[in-house]
């Protein structure tokens, strides 16, 4: 056997199920291995960056690592973005890197480079392969430390000799790490900080926005009138009628130290202590007030359900949690804006629909329209880099082919991986796109305002403005094999919005509206 036979039995021994590739030479032998195995799924992705943001959507939805197969040093860097919001959202993700046969390295051909380095920014764990012999625990490792509490990226960096070369083996699971228990001690001096009657806000990231977790929350806060909040952007959040309300902290630093404000005593739950985006010349980067003492009940490598679950038979025995009611917004008629088209969304939205949002600027009445939506999943931008919405969609619908996907999406960060429709179309996948096609990168001109950055010339014009051409999505969809069309009144979203649930496969909408600032 050869390693590249033996690294795919391994990953599928080791519970991998779906590979996203973009192959390149020093990894056609892994290629040729997959048709020996053809229960690890191959999913071709016409840009790295759709492959690693892929994985994300998978990882997030099941909680186990997909493999991505990516070409040497250049593939894995065009795939960093996506990497490092995986990174932020603490998913279980397991990279191929392939690299060049070991006795060809030191001759520089050019597509060498320092693949090791770029690793480690975005992964927790790294191994280069230099003996077929070894090369299938070392896979079951890099599964292993994936998946161990909490989740992390892990990355193979695989030779092409090594692939080649026989004498491999593949090698059983590895155990994964399991959750750390929560001392008593720290249960009981966060039990202590929330019977003081103090203002008090729990702040959810990680396995806490999750049943059961989330229903030990609400029961917390429903018996101490804490505030339940979760991070600006949730690695996957569950809401909606039947669920504890919760409110995700702002994404500007105004709104956060608003939401905090008077707050005596934060608990940190599998989240880490708020810090604003962006340093500011006039606001503090730390949201939480002067004299109100931080917490840390769980981070994300604790066992969160149990700790929750102890705090709130504590603290809450006879209290059940605060569940939201169910409602929708009534249709709107006339003007498509990002307000009508919100509330479209939260009247329409079906049950167990996942929704991955990379909307910006064109989200903010998302959360209020949908709240009391059927239960749902929610999916955010963790790490901050734009481009990840339609390969995160991808992964999400793979993983969960039952349960419709809807991605919102605005037009900017569209066009960083608007290759991902093609895999969307090829795969056949269950994904309403909405494309917020306002024509703006429109953050950019809030944080001018905020930042004082003075507006008025051609240069920073130019610079966040869409329109000089205008994308055309309609036509982009098309070409890839995604049926498209264009709304630009809500009752156009609504008609388009109905027949994208509708109908299986993928849709795209491009859904016109004005930019917010």
């Amino acid at each position: 056997m050869n390693g590249a036979h033996a690294v795919a039995r391994t990953l599928l021994d080791s519970g991998v199920e779906v590979c996203f590739a973009n192959p390149g030479t020093s990894e056609l032998h892994f290629v040729a291995a997959l048709d020996d195995e053809p229960a690890l799924r191959a999913v071709l992705c016409l840009f790295e960056g759709v492959a690693t943001g892929a994985a994300d959507g998978y990882g997030r939805m099941t909680g186990r690592p997909a493999a991505t197969l990516l070409h040497l040093g250049p593939g894995l860097g065009n795939g960093l973005a996506n990497l490092h919001n995986a990174r932020r959202a603490g998913t279980p993700v397991v990279n191929l890197v392939g690299d060049h046969a070991t006795f060809h390295k030191k001759y520089d051909a050019p597509l060498e480079s320092d693949v090791d380095a770029l690793a480690r920014t975005v992964s927790g764990w790294v191994r280069r392969c230099d003996d077929p012999a070894t090369v299938g625990g070392d896979v079951a490792e890099a599964v292993a430390a994936a998946t161990g509490a909490p989740g992390q990226v892990a990355t193979v960096l695989l030779p092409a000799d090594v692939s080649w070369s026989d004498g491999a083996r593949p090698a059983p699971p590895v155990p994964a790490r399991p959750p750390t228990p929560v001392s008593p001690r720290t249960v009981a001096t966060v039990n202590v900080a929330l019977r003081t009657g103090e203002p008090a806000a729990l702040l959810l990231g990680g396995a806490a926005t999750r049943e059961p977790a989330l229903s030990a929350a609400g029961r917390i806060a429903a018996a101490t009138g804490a505030r339940l909040l979760c991070e600006t952007f949730p690695a996957r959040l569950e809401r909606g009628a039947g669920l504890p309300a919760v409110e995700r902290l702002g994404y500007l630093a105004e709104g956060a130290m608003a939401q905090l404000d008077g707050v005596r005593h934060l608990v940190l739950v599998g989240s880490r202590a708020p810090v604003s985006f962006f340093g500011h010349p006039t606001l503090p980067s730390e949201p939480t007030p002067d004299g109100c003492r931080i917490h840390t009940l769980a981070t994300t490598a604790d066992d969160i359900p149990a700790a929750l679950d102890e705090l709130a038979d504590t603290l809450a025995v006879d209290t059940p949690a605060g569940l939201q009611a169910a409602a929708r917004p009534a249709l709107p008629t006339g003007e498509l804006t990002a307000e009508t088209a919100a509330a479209v969304v939260g009247a329409l939205l079906p049950e167990g629909a996942i929704v991955v949002d990379e909307a910006n600027t064109s989200g903010l009445w998302l959360p209020g329209a949908t709240a009391g939506a059927p239960r749902h999943d929610w999916l955010t931008l963790t790490g901050g880099a734009i481009g990840q919405g339609l390969p995160l969609a991808a992964g999400a619908a793979l993983a969960c082919p039952d349960r419709p996907v809807l991605c919102l999406e605005a037009d900017g960060s569209a066009m960083y991986t608007i290759s991902a429709l093609w895999t969307h179309a090829r795969e056949g996948l269950d994904i309403t796109t909405v494309i917020f096609a306002n024509g703006s990168y429109a953050i950019l001109n809030v944080e001018s305002q905020r930042l004082g950055v003075p507006a008025d010339g051609s240069a920073h014009h130019d610079l966040l403005d869409l329109t000089r051409p205008g994308l055309g999505f309609i036509a982009l969809a098309r070409g890839m094999g995604v049926p498209a069309s264009r709304a630009t009144t809500t009752e156009d979203f609504t008609d388009q919005l109905r027949r994208g649930f509708a109908e299986s496969g993928p849709h795209l909408i491009e859904a016109a509206v004005p930019p917010l600032f």
